[in-house]
């Protein structure tokens, strides 16, 4: 029998990722895909899973999730990213949940792959994230790195959700530009005040928390690597803060 949640995923060419996403959560009554414009295959595999699937321009990563949350049936819902999946023991717990909830939301631990080893060093380890959520008891907020932020209590399990968020460093550096962007961007609108020394010192400061304060060193060259972009995407954050308050130019393209 389908579990009565809603589970909600946004998406832009996706179909790597989409279909082992989509069995995790195939004990939900509802599936609901928010896309913004796929060039590959995305859309009609979601349809052959039996999900609806609504496509919109994007609009940040937080006003994007929110508004596939909104075009959801059940009262509780669970939001994943196409590169996460659920084990089966979370998917066990989450039904137990569902059966008797008790808060408002609940927060679940992020084991983070990348080169077929969990990561848990770098600040990718417990990376804690609410997902499951009664709708009515709060919204997401953020146009990237978004939260759902509650009204009500949140109750932090001890359960697992897999994310797998990219294959080699090329995808890490791709992504690292779009987060540094987006970010960028926020700032700019909050009139945040940025000088020609804040994108060194953040990377600076970014690295030695990434590498040495977070064990990035005990993984290697990964560990190097993932701290590297994990400083860089401060650098070019503030970076591309200067670029917008000096040009006013339009630095985001998704």
């Amino acid at each position: 029998m389908k579990v009565p949640i809603s589970v909600v995923i946004i998406t832009k060419n996706e179909e790597k990722n989409l279909p082992k996403c989509l069995e995790s959560v195939s004990f939900a009554e509802e599936i609901i895909i928010l896309d913004c414009g796929s060039k590959d295959k995305t859309v009609e595999i979601a349809k052959n899973f039996g999900c609806k699937v609504f496509v919109e321009p994007w609009k940040g990563y937080g006003p994007q999730k929110q508004s596939a949350v909104e075009k959801t049936s059940n009262r509780w819902v669970l939001s994943l990213d196409a590169d996460e999946r659920l084990p089966s023991e979370t998917v066990t717990i989450i039904k137990e949940k569902i059966n008797r909830p008790n808060v408002s939301a609940y927060s679940f631990k992020r084991k983070n792959f990348f080169h077929g080893k969990w990561i848990k060093a770098c600040g990718w380890w417990p990376d804690r994230v609410v997902r499951l959520f009664d709708k009515y008891s709060g919204r997401f907020e953020g146009l990237v790195h978004e939260s759902w932020v509650s009204k009500g209590k949140i109750e932090h399990l001890n359960a697992f959700i897999e994310h797998y968020p990219s294959e080699n460093y090329f995808e890490i550096i791709q992504k690292m530009n779009i987060y540094s962007s987006i970010s960028a961007e926020e700032l700019y609108k909050k009139n945040k005040r940025v000088s020609i020394f804040d994108p060194f010192i953040h990377a600076f400061w970014m690295f030695i928390k990434s590498y040495f304060l977070r064990g990035g060193f005990l993984y290697g060259f990964d560990g190097f690597i993932i701290s590297l972009l994990n400083a860089a995407g401060r650098f070019f954050k503030y970076a591309k803060l200067l670029e917008l308050k000096k040009y006013n130019t339009n630095i985001c393209k998704f």
